[in-house]
């Protein structure tokens, strides 16, 4: 993988960390083609059973698109008559989003800093957002001529409500880390110098857990946000089936019944 991105695997944790602390982590070229690659090895990796997704430095989480490389590509784009430079949603961002919220594993987001932008959409992205009590989250979009991307029209409503994101998004502001976790935004709010400890204990937490009801999970949240309720039924009664038939829950059952802690083997 690319240096822009750094890729670890222990004990069923893959750990994604965006690493250009000095451009706030903003994304250039080579951050979202190593950032696309490396979320959906760690969504193909039978060896991952949860995913940690953050930053390094302390003061940006992602503030999304990298503008001193975009200024440039939007130039030979006038130069040739193309609009190639946009495509990045579809080469890019759309695949990283959907890397992270189909995968079969839980993500944890660990929100060290500033999330603007594209960056504040790969945090919506997430299961769970661990955010420090320096970070501030902003959609940035409308800020520079641009509609929302990285699913934040889809996921941003869902978490806070249509009015709150057509507010956020019509007027971009930053919302600090109270704010954040009072509109839900925040899972977890943690002192900025202990965020990566705690967000890294929650993912390892979720690693060792039962990874197949936790797939099936994700999938029943994404299915009914859409569908009647009838039909949420009917994927519940698929989708537990299918968790009732795996070892995890044969583990906990036993266990249950013998009064002890199970041993999850993700399967």
């Amino acid at each position: 993988m690319a240096d822009s991105v750094l890729y670890e695997v222990t004990d069923g944790l893959a750990t994604i960390t965006i690493n250009r602390p000095d451009a706030m982590n903003a994304m250039n070229t080579e951050a979202k083609v190593a950032l696309r690659d490396t979320v959906r090895a760690a969504a193909a990796d039978t060896a991952v059973r949860a995913v940690l997704l953050t930053a390094a430095g302390n003061r940006a989480f992602c503030v999304g698109q990298d503008l001193k490389e975009h200024i440039g590509a939007l130039a030979a784009d006038r130069e040739s008559g193309s609009s190639d430079t946009m495509s990045t949603v579809a080469e890019h961002y759309n695949p990283i989003v959907r890397a992270l919220t189909e995968m079969p594993k839980p993500v944890v987001a660990g929100v060290n800093g500033v999330a603007a932008g594209a960056g504040f959409g790969f945090a919506l992205a997430a299961d769970f957002r661990v955010v420090a009590d320096t970070a501030s989250f902003t959609t940035s979009f409308a800020g520079v001529a641009l509609t929302a991307d990285s699913g934040v029209s889809w996921t941003l409503p869902r978490l806070i409500g249509a009015s709150r994101a057509s507010d956020l998004l019509l007027f971009p502001r930053p919302v600090r880390a109270q704010e954040a976790y009072e509109l839900g935004i925040a899972n977890r709010l943690v002192p900025s110098e202990s965020l990566h400890a705690e967000a890294e204990a929650l993912a390892r937490t979720l690693a060792a857990g039962p990874t197949v009801a936790y797939a099936a999970l994700k999938e029943s949240l994404a299915y009914g946000a859409s569908r009647s309720l009838p039909e949420a039924l009917e994927r519940e009664e698929a989708l537990q089936a299918r968790a009732g038939s795996s070892e995890d829950h044969a583990i906990a059952v036993r266990a249950f019944l013998a009064k002890e802690q199970p041993t999850y083997l993700g399967r």
